[in-house]
């Protein structure tokens, strides 16, 4: 029996009365956590735009000063701190492209190609993310030190090309996204191993390659104790440079100039989300859905 407009107006009624909007509640909520999460920043930026010795201040200082020019000019004349922004730029793109690249090929491979010894192999993977990284440090930097990369650029960027997390992640999402008639189809017209992955599985892993992107860009830029090993003191990156910046000022550093550092650090990485946060928040839609 077709349904009469009235009871399609009740349908929609009662859509309507299911999907109700967020309330007072949720939104003092979700502003808690956004200012519990900004808040550092923004203590940053008040102490580096002021004197180290407003830190003391009763009640504290809440709004910025006149000073985060002449502090950023003070960071920039105590380390090279420019030169710690170029270099922790190549090596975090560096490794991000090498990541996503090489993670999406693993991926791919364990979840779409039928080899002798695929399982075992994603368990070796998997079980080497249970190992810590410092168990592998002293036996690397010997490598590095062999290789006489020790003071270059390569000996961070290298070791850091591909991680077990990427892997594991993209075949997570691989394995169901991309139905086996798609491959078998590609195949069947003509299409080689590459031209399938290149055609089928890079545009299907796009949202899930954007958000390791972005996760892999983060990690590299703020990675602290193998850079603070393998790098000289003259070719440092951002987070050994703000270590100098530090220990610049002896026993009393100067927290102004520290923190003016650490802002200045954290702005390349608000810059790229800015810019990919739509593809971030695509992905992890997408993998909701599809979950």
């Amino acid at each position: 029996m077709p349904a009469t407009p009235e009871r399609r107006a009740e349908r929609k009624s009662r859509r309507r009365a299911t999907y109700e909007a967020p309330g007072f509640l949720t939104y003092g909520l979700l502003f808690a956590f956004f200012a519990g999460a900004a808040f550092p920043l923004w203590w940053s930026f008040v102490i580096g735009s002021r004197q180290s010795s407003d830190t003391n201040l009763v009640p504290p200082a809440v709004l910025p000063g006149p000073n985060f020019l002449e502090n950023a000019f003070e960071v920039f004349a105590t380390v090279p701190f420019l030169q710690a922004l170029v270099n922790s730029l190549i090596i975090s793109t560096a490794i991000t492209i090498s990541v996503v690249f090489f993670s999406t090929l693993a991926g791919y491979s364990f979840a779409k190609l039928q080899f002798r010894g695929r399982n075992g192999l994603l368990v070796a993977v998997i079980a080497t993310m249970a190992i810590p990284t410092q168990l592998g440090i002293i036996p690397l930097f010997m490598l590095m030190s062999d290789w006489h990369w020790i003071g270059t650029l390569q000996a961070v960027i290298v070791p850091g090309m591909v991680t077990a997390f990427g892997v594991f992640f993209m075949r997570q999402y691989l394995v169901d996204v991309i139905p086996d008639e798609l491959i078998e189809a590609a195949r069947m017209d003509g299409a080689s191993m590459w031209g399938t992955f290149w055609h089928v599985a890079v545009p299907a892993a796009r949202p899930a390659m954007a958000v390791l992107a972005l996760f892999s860009f983060m990690a590299a830029w703020t990675d602290f104790l193998w850079p603070l090993l393998v790098l000289g003191p003259t070719n440092p990156s951002v987070q050994t440079a703000l270590a100098a910046l530090t220990a610049s000022g002896g026993q009393t550093p100067d927290n102004s100039m520290v923190l003016t550092g650490a802002v200045l650090s954290v702005v390349p990485l608000l810059i790229l989300f800015i810019v990919a946060g739509k593809q971030l928040i695509a992905g992890i839609m997408q993998g909701a859905v599809k979950g």
